[in-house]
C-alpha cells in the first residue's frame, strides 16, 4: 500500500524556466511528495506569526504529521532520525495544546472583566488576563476625589473602567481622561512621584493593581510584559490623539 503511494507521490511536473532572454531554458522537476515537504516547512513559518499559543501549536502538530508523511515516503526509504525527533515534538505539542484548552475552559469572565479585555488587553491570553485581574481591586471613587497628586508617591497602577478625571500640572488643567486612562503608568514604568494631579470630575470606577505586586507578576511572566508594554503604548497613542497640545500626558 505504501509503495503504491510512493510511487504516486513521485510524479513530477516540469516547469520550464527561461534564462538571459531565452538563451538558456532548464527545467525545474518538482514531485508531489516535494509539494508535502515544502508544505511542512510553510507551514512551520506560518507558526512564527501567530500569537496565540494553541493555534501556534496546533499548526506546529499538523507540520509535524505532513513532515511524518514525507520522511516515511522518500524514495530511498524513511529517515528515522526526523521521524523520531518529530513525533517526539509532536507529543509535546499535543499535551500543551491538551493543557491550553483545559486552561482556557476553566477562565470565566464577570460582564466587566469580559469588557475590559475586549477594549484593552486583547494581547493577552484569556489565562494571563485571570492571573493580571486576580491582583486587581476594583473601586468606585466619588466626584472630586483625587487618584493621583503631582510630586507624591504613587502606589498602585489605575485604569479608569468608566467616568471622567482632570489632569492638572502645577495647579492648571491640562487634559481630560475617559474610559480605559491609565493613571500612574509612568510612574510604573520609570519609578518616580506623580507628574500630574489627576482629580475625578464625575463619579468614576476604576481598578487598580498594587504596583509591586504587578510588577513581580510581570517579571515571572515575560509574554504577559510584553503585552502590558503595549497596553501602555496604545494608551499613549489615545492621549496623544486626544490632546491638542503636542505634549503628551503622563502620571
Amino acid at each position: 500500500m505504501f509503495h503504491e503511494i510512493r510511487v504516486c507521490l513521485l510524479f513530477s511536473l516540469s516547469i520550464p524556466i527561461k534564462i538571459n532572454s531565452g538563451e538558456i531554458t532548464t527545467m525545474l522537476t518538482l514531485t508531489m511528495l516535494d509539494v508535502f515537504g515544502h508544505l511542512s516547512f510553510a507551514l512551520i513559518a506560518v507558526s512564527y506569526a501567530v500569537k496565540d499559543m494553541l493555534v501556534l501549536r496546533a499548526i506546529s502538530v499538523a507540520s509535524g504529521l505532513i513532515g511524518l508523511f514525507y520522511n516515511y515516503l522518500l524514495p530511498m526509504g524513511p529517515l528515522w532520525i526526523p521521524i523520531i525527533w518529530i513525533s517526539l515534538f509532536m507529543v509535546i505539542n499535543g499535551s500543551r495544546i491538551i493543557g491550553l484548552y483545559s486552561e482556557q475552559r476553566s477562565v470565566s469572565f464577570s460582564e466587566d472583566e469580559k469588557e475590559l479585555y475586549e477594549t484593552t488587553f486583547r494581547e493577552f491570553s484569556p489565562v494571563e488576563f485571570m492571573k493580571l485581574m486576580r491582583l486587581a481591586n476594583w473601586k468606585e471613587i466619588p466626584q472630586n476625589d483625587f487618584l493621583a497628586n503631582e510630586g507624591e508617591v504613587i502606589e498602585s497602577l489605575k485604569l479608569l473602567f468608566n467616568g471622567e478625571v482632570i489632569i492638572e500640572k502645577d495647579g492648571k488643567e491640562i487634559a481630560r481622561a475617559r474610559d480605559g486612562a491609565m493613571i500612574g503608568e509612568m510612574s510604573f514604568l520609570q519609578g518616580g512621584n506623580a507628574t500630574a494631579t489627576v482629580q475625578a470630575s464625575q463619579p468614576c470606577r476604576c481598578v487598580i493593581w498594587p504596583k509591586e505586586d504587578l510588577k513581580n507578576l510581570l517579571k515571572r511572566n515575560p509574554t504577559m510584559d510584553i503585552a502590558m508594554k503595549h497596553v501602555f503604548s496604545m494608551d499613549l497613542t489615545k492621549k496623544l490623539l486626544g490632546q491638542d497640545d503636542p505634549a503628551p500626558v503622563h502620571i
